[in-house]
C-alpha cells in the first residue's frame, strides 16, 4: 500500500513514516487517540469525516452559482474534491497539467452529476507562461471566481528543473500557485464586491513543513536545489505554502477586501498502490500505520470544509487539519519570515517575468 502525505502523489517511505507516528513531538497522546477513534472537534468533525458528510451539513454555504478553480484535479484528492463541489452545485474549473486525465475525470464527474458545469483548462504549474496562459484563458471566459483551491503538488526523488531553472519542486508547489492567485486575486475580490459572498483561497499544504529548520529555509537555496533531497524540497515547498497563506492574509486584511485565505493539511491518504515496501517494515507496525491512513474522501473533507463552511466565515491566515483549526510549526508563524519569502518571490517574478517580455 502507498502513503499520500497530501493527495499530490509523494509517497511516503516507511522510514519516514515510523519516525511521524513514533516521535513524540510530532503529536500529542492526546491528539493522537482522537485522530484514531475519529472524535469530532469543535467543528462538529473529525479524522473519520468524508467529503460529502462536510459538505451536507446545514452550516455549509450553498449560494447559487459560485465558481471554484482547482488545480491538480486530475486525481486523488483533487479529483474527489472536485466531484463533491460539482455535486453540491458548484460550478467546476479543473486546471489539469493531463488533459487525457482531466477528461477523464470530468465524465465521471458529469456520470454521477449530469448537471454539472465542468471546464477543464491546461496549466502545468512548474512554467510560468503556462500560469499565465492559463489566466488569461480563465479570464476571458467572463466567469466570476468565488474559491480557489491550490490542490496541485509533485514530489521528486530526484533533482529536476523547471523551464526557468527553478528547482521543480518548489516551482510548482509553491511559486506556480503564488502566481496563480496573484493573477487571480482581484478577479476574485471583484466577484466577492458583486456578489457580497466572501471569496476563499485555499493551499492544500502538510504536516510535514513542520520538518523544516529555519536553518535549512533559505530562498536561493531551495530555488537551485543546493544539497538537494526529495523530503526536504517537499517539505520546504509545504512550508512555503502556509506562509504565504500568512502574508496573504495580512495583506487582505490591510486591503479590507472580501476574501480569506487559509492552508489545509489533509491528513495521511491511502491510495490502492499494491504494499510495496512489504518487508521494509513489520506487518504490526503496517497495521498500526493502516490504522492511521485516511480514505481518499476523508482526505478531502477538510478542503470542502474549509471552501463552504460557514462556521469559519471570515477566519483567514489559519492552517486546518482535520476540519478544524489547527497549530502549525513556530517557524510557519512567523511574520517576519512569511514578509521575506513573499518580499522573495514576488521581485523574482517580477524580474523573470520582465525578461520573457523582452
Amino acid at each position: 500500500m502507498g502513503i499520500n502525505f497530501d493527495g499530490s502523489g509523494w509517497k511516503l517511505k516507511s522510514i519516514k513514516y515510523r519516525k511521524l507516528i513514533m516521535d513524540p513531538h510530532r503529536q500529542s497522546m492526546k491528539a493522537t487517540l482522537r485522530y484514531l477513534a475519529g472524535l469530532a472537534g469543535p467543528s462538529g468533525f473529525g479524522s473519520n469525516s468524508t467529503a460529502e458528510q462536510v459538505t451536507q451539513d446545514p452550516s455549509s454555504l450553498f449560494p447559487s452559482n459560485l465558481t471554484v478553480l482547482i488545480t491538480g484535479a486530475t486525481s486523488g484528492i483533487g479529483a474527489e474534491t472536485a466531484r463533491v463541489l460539482a455535486k453540491r452545485g458548484l460550478r467546476i474549473v479543473i486546471g489539469a497539467r493531463d488533459l487525457k486525465k482531466g477528461r477523464e475525470v470530468r465524465e465521471k464527474i458529469l456520470k454521477e452529476s449530469p448537471y454539472a458545469e465542468v471546464i477543464l483548462l491546461e496549466i502545468d504549474l512548474s512554467s510560468f507562461a503556462s500560469v499565465q496562459r492559463f489566466c488569461s484563458e480563465f479570464l476571458a471566459l467572463e466567469l466570476p471566481i468565488n474559491i480557489l483551491i491550490n490542490n496541485a503538488g509533485v514530489y521528486s526523488q530526484n533533482l529536476e528543473f523547471s523551464e526557468e531553472k527553478i528547482e521543480l519542486t518548489f516551482a510548482t508547489n509553491y511559486i506556480g500557485h503564488f502566481l496563480l492567485t496573484k493573477m487571480l486575486l482581484e478577479k476574485m475580490i471583484d466577484t466577492a464586491k458583486k456578489t457580497g459572498i466572501q471569496g476563499r483561497i485555499i493551499n492544500v499544504s502538510s504536516v510535514i513543513h513542520s520538518w523544516v529548520k529555519r536553518s535549512g529555509f533559505c530562498f536561493n537555496d531551495m530555488l537551485c536545489g543546493k544539497n538537494y533531497n526529495g523530503t526536504r524540497a517537499y517539505a520546504q515547498s509545504k512550508l512555503a505554502s502556509i506562509l504565504h497563506v500568512k502574508e496573504m492574509a495580512r495583506q487582505l486584511k490591510e486591503r479590507n477586501a472580501k476574501v480569506t485565505i487559509n492552508a489545509v493539511h489533509p491528513g495521511i491518504v491511502k491510495t490502492g498502490i499494491i504494499r510495496a515496501h512489504k518487508g521494509l517494515i513489520t506487518d504490526s507496525l503496517f497495521f498500526i500505520a493502516s490504522k492511521l491512513l485516511k480514505s481518499i474522501s476523508q482526505g478531502a473533507s477538510t478542503t470542502c470544509y474549509v471552501a463552504l463552511s460557514q462556521q469559519i466565515e471570515g477566519v483567514s491566515g489559519k492552517y486546518f487539519t482535520d476540519c478544524n483549526e489547527s497549530n502549525c510549526s513556530s517557524l510557519a508563524n512567523d511574520e517576519s519570515e512569511a514578509k521575506k519569502l513573499w518580499n522573495d518571490t514576488h521581485a523574482l517574478l517580477h524580474k523573470r517575468l520582465r525578461q520573457a517580455a523582452n
